[in-house]
C-alpha cells in the first residue's frame, strides 16, 4: 500500500480544502444547522468545482478517482463541519455508476455532477438485522413498504437509494425517487444537527427502470462498505482538527504562569488523542486503496476495521479535546463542542464499536487463510 497521496488526490485535497476552509466558516455552519442542517450554496459550489465528481469513474461523468478520492474529500468537509451531506449522496451516486444500467447513469449522475439532484441512500436500517423495507410485486414494477428509519438529507434529496426484501428471500435495491406516492418524509433533529429525517413507505412504486442491476445482497454490501469508509473518512477529518484546534489552545493558555501544553498530563492526553487520529487515518484509506484495488473481500472487513476505529477512538479523540478545552469546552456555541457533536453522531451510525466488532468477527469467520493473511498485511 501507499500511504503518500498521487499528484491527482493531493490536487483533490488542495482543491476541498480551499473550498471548505472558503465557504464553510464557523458562521456559515452555524446559518445552515439553522436552516435545518443543509447548505445549498457550499453544494453547489462544490458541484461548480467538480468535487461531487472525484470519485466517480470517467464514464459517469467524474474523475475516476475512486474511493480514494472519496477519502480525500470527505476529511476535508470534517475538517470543517461542514453541513452538506457528501456521504450519503457520494455513496448512493458510487452505487449507481457501479451497478446502474446505462439509462439510469445518464438519468442521475449528470445531475448530481452539476448539483442538480441530489441523492442519498437509506442504510441505517440495514444494519445488525434484516433490511427495513418490503418489497410486494405489482405487475412489472414493485411497491415498498417499510420505516426506513433516520436517513440523512432524506428532507432535501431528489431520490433515495433503497434496499428491501422480497418474500423469496432475495433483496433488490432500487432507486426510488423522493416524489413518488407513498413516500412519507418527517424532518428530525440529530445530535450533529445535519439534515435527516425519516422515511416511512406506504406502498410507493417503482418500476423495473428504478432497479439497479445485480444481485440485491452484493449492491447492499457495497453499500455498507462505502458509507463505512466514506464515515470514518469525515471522523478522521473531525478528530484531526478538534485535536489540531486543542493543540493551539493549549499552548496559548497560560494557567499558573505557563501554557497549559506544558503539563505532562494534557501532553500525554493529547499524545494519545493524536495515535488515535492517525489509526483513523490509515486504516481508512487502507479500506479504500484495497476496494479501489478490486480485493474486495478484504476492504469489507477493513472498512469494518476502520469503522470501528473510526467509532471507538473516534470517541475517545472528541471527548479529550473536548476535555483539555476545560470549561470553555463545556460551551455549546464554542466551536470544539461542534466537532464534539460530530465525533458523536459518527461514532454510533452505522453501528457503534461494539456492534462493528461483532460484524467484523462474522466477516473474519468467512475469509479464507489467504485471505487473511493479505487483510492483515
Amino acid at each position: 500500500m501507499q500511504f503518500e497521496l498521487d499528484d491527482d488526490l493531493r490536487a483533490a485535497r488542495d482543491l476541498a480544502e480551499r473550498i471548505f476552509a472558503d465557504q464553510a466558516r464557523v458562521e456559515r455552519v452555524k446559518a445552515a444547522e439553522a436552516a435545518g442542517g443543509f447548505d445549498r450554496k457550499l453544494w453547489q459550489v462544490l458541484a461548480e468545482a467538480g468535487a461531487l465528481g472525484i470519485p466517480l469513474p470517467e464514464s459517469a461523468g467524474g474523475s475516476g478517482m475512486g474511493l480514494l478520492g472519496l477519502v480525500t474529500l470527505l476529511e476535508q468537509q470534517g475538517r470543517r463541519v461542514a453541513g452538506v451531506p457528501l456521504w450519503p449522496a457520494l455513496t448512493a451516486a458510487s452505487a449507481v455508476a457501479r451497478f446502474g444500467g446505462s439509462a439510469q447513469v445518464e438519468r442521475l449522475l449528470p445531475g448530481f455532477v452539476d448539483g442538480s439532484t441530489i441523492l442519498t441512500a437509506a442504510i441505517e436500517g440495514t444494519v445488525g438485522r434484516p433490511v427495513a423495507a418490503r418489497a410486494v410485486p405489482d405487475g412489472d414494477g414493485l411497491r415498498l413498504h417499510g420505516d426506513l428509519g433516520p436517513v440523512p438529507a432524506a428532507a432535501v434529496a431528489d431520490a433515495i437509494v433503497v434496499a428491501a426484501g422480497l418474500e423469496s428471500g432475495e433483496i433488490t435495491v432500487v432507486v426510488l425517487p423522493k416524489s413518488r406516492e407513498g413516500v412519507v418524509v418527517t424532518e428530525v433533529e440529530v445530535t450533529s444537527r445535519e439534515s435527516y429525517a425519516n422515511v416511512t413507505l406506504d406502498g410507493a412504486r417503482v418500476s423495473t427502470t428504478d432497479v439497479l442491476s445485480g444481485d440485491g445482497k452484493e449492491i447492499l454490501a457495497y453499500l455498507r462498505r462505502c458509507a463505512r469508509i466514506a464515515l470514518s473518512s469525515v471522523q478522521s477529518g473531525v478528530c484531526g482538527e478538534a485535536l489540531r484546534m486543542t493543540a493551539a489552545y493549549t499552548s496559548e493558555r497560560i494557567q499558573f504562569g505557563r501554557p497549559l501544553s506544558t503539563n505532562q498530563a494534557v501532553a500525554m492526553r493529547a499524545a494519545d488523542a493524536y495515535l488515535d487520529v492517525e489509526q483513523i487515518r490509515l486504516t481508512t484509506q487502507r479500506a479504500a486503496w484495497l476496494a479501489d484495488a478490486g480485493r474486495e473481500r478484504e476492504s469489507e472487513a477493513a472498512a469494518l476495521v476502520a469503522k470501528w476505529w473510526a467509532s471507538r477512538a473516534g470517541l475517545r479523540v472528541v471527548h479529550a479535546t473536548q476535555h483539555l478545552h476545560g470549561g470553555i469546552g463545556a460551551d455549546v456555541d464554542y466551536p470544539i463542542h461542534r466537532y464534539f457533536l460530530w465525533g458523536r453522531q459518527i461514532a454510533f451510525s452505522l453501528g457503534s464499536a461494539d456492534a462493528t466488532a461483532a460484524e467484523l468477527g462474522d466477516v473474519l469467520e468467512t475469509l479464507d487463510a489467504e485471505t487473511m493473511i493479505g487483510a492483515a498485511s
